[in-house]
């Protein structure tokens, strides 16, 4: 069984998690900092080049691409669907996930819940916007932002305004949301791996902080989901299709809302917080579609980290 592990630092928690699991099961693993491949494209003929050297098929690839990185990352990964390599995520769910609109436009059509959106051009006037969103206070986001940067709270319709102004005066395109004052500041960060929720944390922001991100000072413990919860994390990750992601939800009087389906969740904070050995799950749905060496799929999986 050959691996490839598409990463720009294999020195990262997750990535290092992911090594050692495959190679627990005895599987030749490598990792390639994506950005570094060169590809060649002939008549009948796909070839990928690592520092200059071609590189043979691996059975499965396991991408982790950075989202200032996804149009190359995706193309990188769309050369191996065509060399017929099993995706863990294909390029095609990675760059529908990256795309925070395009995201929500599909979970909407999926009939996922979510907090009232508006999106609109820097010709349109705030004020409309802060009124189709239901008033103040509401949150604002960059489309490109990752990590809760480039999200901002306006509790006034004075500060939204302001806050509209400077970012559309930066050309920059904008989400507008409703606030959920009952979320309190929390969200639930929901692991899925295939059609298996496999670990879920609740995440609390820093104190004054209504951004729930670990990034961004957060604290995270296990959390143990209503049947709602999983139903709505499952469908998320179904509409998106991606086999291996990270749903953010938040709790609301109307039940959970999807924030956003991210296609790389980190593994650090899921790992720590539950004790789930994530990496090892993921390392299970992969042999379950490679029916190359059963007896790897007889070894009994360790469930928990150092088990």
């Amino acid at each position: 069984m050959k691996l490839a592990i598409l990463s720009r630092n294999e020195a990262l928690y997750s990535t290092r998690r992911l090594i050692e699991e495959s190679k627990a099961r005895g599987w030749d693993t490598n990792v390639y900092d994506y950005l570094k491949f060169t590809v060649e494209i002939m008549k009948d003929e796909l070839l990928i080049n690592y520092d200059g050297k071609k590189i043979a098929k691996p059975d499965a690839i396991i991408p982790r691409i950075g989202a200032s990185r996804t149009f190359f990352g995706a193309a990188m990964v769309r050369h191996f669907e065509m060399w017929e390599s099993f995706c863990a995520n294909g390029s095609l769910a990675i760059t529908r996930s990256r795309d925070k609109l395009r995201a929500l436009q599909i979970l909407s059509k999926q009939g996922i819940d979510m907090p009232k959106t508006v999106f609109a051009s820097n010709q349109s006037d705030p004020k409309d916007i802060i009124k189709l969103v239901g008033g103040t206070p509401l949150v604002i986001k960059i489309l490109e932002g990752t990590q809760g940067v480039g999200v901002v709270l306006a509790e006034t319709q004075k500060a939204a305004k302001s806050v509209l102004d400077a970012f559309y005066g930066m050309d920059v395109n904008l989400l507008v949301q409703e606030y959920i004052e009952e979320a309190n500041g929390t969200d639930i960060r929901v692991f899925v791996v295939g059609s298996e929720v496999v670990g879920a944390m609740k995440r609390q922001g820093a104190e004054g902080d209504f951004r729930s991100n670990l990034h961004q000072g957060g604290s995270a413990k296990a959390v143990r989901l209503s049947r709602a919860e999983k139903a709505v994390a499952l469908g998320a990750a179904k509409a998106m299709g991606l086999d291996i992601c990270g749903v953010d939800m938040i709790p609301s009087s109307r039940g959970p809302l999807v924030m956003e389906v991210n296609s790389s969740p980190g593994l650090e904070g899921i790992e720590s917080a539950t004790g789930v050995n994530i990496a090892g799950k993921i390392m299970d749905h992969i042999a379950s579609h490679l029916p190359l060496q059963p007896l790897l799929r007889k070894r009994k999986p360790r469930d928990k980290i150092g088990a």
